[in-house]
């Protein structure tokens, strides 16, 4: 019997590994987190630290418990709990956020086949699961401690604007964060600062972020309120959390191809638009993501890159 020699294929070999592209992704957050205390009180960073250990201690009690190979120390469930926590408002209740912790490492990760293999972005997942079920929690903003010293129940800056309210903040205080919302969306100049930060190490994808971005400015711009070409182009970037969802959704490795992942932001940015222009949210961030997330693998399939050694048709 003749004997068949393998000879193995290109590899394109990096420094970069799963840990070490989600460790800089971490410290990437860093100054969003020390924000959210700044603005938001010490609460904040107890509950990042909580939605953190409850992502990391459910992967890995899941795979010892399946008898998987153990991954929690590649920092994925870090960020996930970051990210989670970034989507909550800080008079979010504890329990809410173990609950949701769970549910996004456990349904949304792990029983998909862990990272790499879940087709929608768990913090995002999470997000959708407490607007399902505890909307009047998880909706309770207040303005930052820098403006009051007490904890105040107010709009967010594109719900008071979607109701017919004026804004009541100023451009800067929307690109510093002094306006209600969520923990990590608030500051937009600390969310650049660590976008810059993984841009420099070279680990996202800037062309779809600006894409998604662009995407959403245009739509909501030409089809404003008050008519055609209308729109507030400061209020819909700074106003909520569009600068978050581009930088840290977003983002991701689905698509090899340019045009690919460029197809992909256009599409969330298109539904992100249509969902704060048609519809009565405010934001739409979430459900842009999400549904992109699931055309993803149809998106791919428009992008197909040829494979080394084939001929092509």
């Amino acid at each position: 019997m003749s004997q068949t020699k393998t000879i193995n294929g290109p590899h394109i070999r990096t420094e970069k590994t799963t840990q070490s592209i989600m460790l800089h992704v971490a410290i990437s957050l860093v100054p969003a987190l020390l924000g959210s205390i700044y603005y938001f009180g010490f609460r904040a960073l107890y509950l990042t630290c909580l939605s953190v250990a409850v992502c990391v201690l459910t992967e890995y009690l899941w795979q010892k418990l399946s008898k998987n190979q153990v991954t929690a120390r590649d920092f994925s469930a870090v960020v996930t709990g970051i990210l989670l926590a970034f989507n909550m408002p800080v008079t979010a209740p504890s329990w809410i956020i173990v609950v949701t912790g769970v549910f996004c490492i456990l349904f949304v990760k792990q029983l998909f086949g862990g990272i790499g293999n879940n087709f929608v972005n768990p913090a995002l997942m999470g997000r959708l699961l407490t607007m399902a079920v505890w909307p009047g929690t998880v909706m309770q903003y207040v303005a930052p401690r820098t403006l009051n010293a007490d904890a105040v129940s107010s709009a967010t800056v594109l719900g008071a604007v979607k109701t017919g309210s004026e804004a009541g903040y100023t451009y800067l205080q929307m690109f510093l964060g002094e306006t209600p919302g969520a923990l990590g969306e608030t500051s937009k100049l600390l969310l650049l600062i660590g976008f810059g930060y993984m841009c420099w190490k070279g680990i996202v994808n800037v062309e779809a972020a600006l894409a998604y971005i662009g995407t959403v400015l245009v739509l909501t711009f030409v089809f404003g309120p008050a008519g055609l070409f209308t729109g507030d182009i400061l209020l819909n970037l700074f106003g909520g959390g569009l600068i978050m969802g581009a930088c840290y959704m977003l983002t991701d490795y689905v698509f090899v191809s340019r045009r690919g992942r460029l197809l992909y932001a256009v599409v969330a940015g298109i539904i992100t638009a249509g969902i704060r222009i048609f519809s009565i949210y405010p934001e739409g961030i979430c459900f842009g993501i999400l549904t992109a997330n699931c055309l993803a693998g149809g998106l791919s399939m428009l992008q197909k890159k040829h494979v080394y050694g084939m001929k092509k048709a």
